[in-house]
C-alpha cells in the first residue's frame, strides 16, 4: 500500500555509485523463503505471495540481471503496485520511466512461471479500462483500486475475466479483489455476503475482523463466488513492519525496546520499521501456534500476501 515512497528510494539508490550492501536483500530473501517452507510443510499448496519489492527476483537487483532462481522457487506469486497509475497520485497515470523498470522485473517473474497481480490505484472507466487491458497484454492479473485504503468492493457493472470456475491454483486466476479494510461492514457475516454475492477469483483480505480473527467457517464462506465457483481467498500479512493494532503488539513497546523495533513510519501512523532480521521479530512471524502464520493457516486461507517486503531498501 506504500509503493510509491519506497520506490522513490529504489531510484535514488539505483542513481547512487557502489553496491548496495546484500545483506538486507538476502536476509529478506531467506526470510521469504523460511515463510513459504514453514507454511507449504504444514498446508501443501499454500500461496505465498510478495508484495513489491520487485528487485530480489534478479541476482544483481536489476530489471535486466540474472534471474534470481533461489528466491523465485520459493514464490508462487509477485505483487505489485502502482505499475499503470498512482505512482505519484492516486488515478493518474505512472511515469513511463518508473514503468518500464518495474515492468523488467515483472517480465522475469513471468518468464520464470511466477503469476504477477498488479495493483493500480484508479478510477473511473477510462482508466481502469487502460489498466486492465495493458495488464492483459503483460499477462498480468489485475485490479483497479478506487481507493487507497482498499476499504471497497469496486461499483462495476461487469468483472474483467468474470467465469464460474473453481479456482484451484494461482495460475488459473483471471482477476482478484484487494479489500483488507473492511470498516465499512457491521459485521464479520456483513462482510461476507458482501464479497460472495462478487465473482472475483482471489480475495486478498486481512485475517481479522475488527480485532477479531475470522473463523475457518467465515473464511470458507469467502471462498464462495456467487455463479457458483470457488475463489482462493489469501490473507494479508505485513513482514517488513509492525502494527501498533495488532494482537502481538506491547503498549510498552517504543523505538530500539524491543531491539527489533524501529522508527515509526512518518507517512502510517501505528506502523514501525523492524529490523526483519532479527529472529525475535521472525518469531512472531512464524514458528508456534500463536505466531501470525500459524493463525492464518489454522483459519484456512489459500495463501499469504506479503507487505513491506521493500524494506530492505530502507535499510540499504
Amino acid at each position: 500500500m506504500r509503493a510509491g515512497f519506497f520506490l522513490f528510494i529504489v531510484f535514488f539508490l539505483h542513481a547512487c555509485e557502489g553496491e548496495p550492501d546484500p545483506f538486507y536483500r538476502d536476509q529478506m530473501r531467506d526470510f521469504v523463503g523460511s515463510i513459504s517452507a514453514y507454511a507449504k510443510e504444514r498446508a501443501p499448496g499454500f500461496i505465498v505471495i510478495p508484495q513489491n519489492g520487485v528487485p530480489l527476483v534478479t541476482m544483481d537487483g536489476e530489471p535486466d540481471g540474472e534471474p534470481h532462481s533461489g528466491y523465485l522457487e520459493v514464490i508462487d506469486g509477485q505483487g505489485q503496485e502502482d505499475l499503470f497509475f498512482g505512482y505519484r497520485e492516486d488515478n493518474r497515470a505512472t511515469p513511463s520511466g518508473e514503468t518500464d523498470y518495474l515492468l523488467g522485473f515483472l517480465r522475469v517473474c513471468e518468464q520464470q512461471g511466477t503469476e504477477v497481480m498488479v495493483t493500480d490505484y484508479c478510477s473511473g472507466a477510462v482508466n481502469i479500462s487502460e489498466s486492465f487491458n495493458r495488464n492483459k497484454e503483460e499477462g498480468f492479473i489485475s485490479f483497479a483500486a478506487s481507493e487507497r485504503e482498499l476499504n471497497v468492493i469496486p461499483a462495476t457493472s461487469s468483472l474483467n475475466g468474470e467465469n464460474s470456475d473453481s479456482i484451484a491454483d494461482l495460475a488459473a486466476a483471471r482477476n482478484f479483489l484487494y479489500l483488507i479494510n473492511p470498516e465499512r461492514y457491521n459485521s464479520a457475516v456483513e462482510f461476507a455476503d458482501a464479497v460472495t454475492a462478487t465473482n472475483y477469483d482471489l480475495l486478498i483480505t486481512d485475517l481479522f475482523f475488527k480485532d477479531a480473527a475470522l473463523s475457518p467457517e467465515t473464511v470458507q464462506t469467502l471462498k464462495e463466488k456467487a455463479n457458483g465457483g470457488t475463489r482462493l481467498v489469501i490473507a494479508y500479512m505485513s513482514i517488513g513492519e509492525a502494527e501498533d493494532y495488532r494482537y502481538y503488539w506491547n503498549p510498552a513497546w517504543k523505538t530500539g525496546e524491543p531491539a527489533w523495533l524501529d522508527k515509526e513510519n512518518p507517512d502510517w501512523e501505528g506502523n514501525y520499521r523492524v529490523k526483519y532480521w532479527d529472529t525475535a521479530w521472525q518469531d512472531i512471524i512464524l514458528g508456534g501456534d500463536a505466531s501470525y502464520l500459524d493463525r492464518i493457516i489454522a483459519a484456512g486461507f489459500d495463501g499469504v500476501y506479503l507487505d513491506i517486503v521493500e524494506a530492505f531498501e530502507t535499510y540499504e
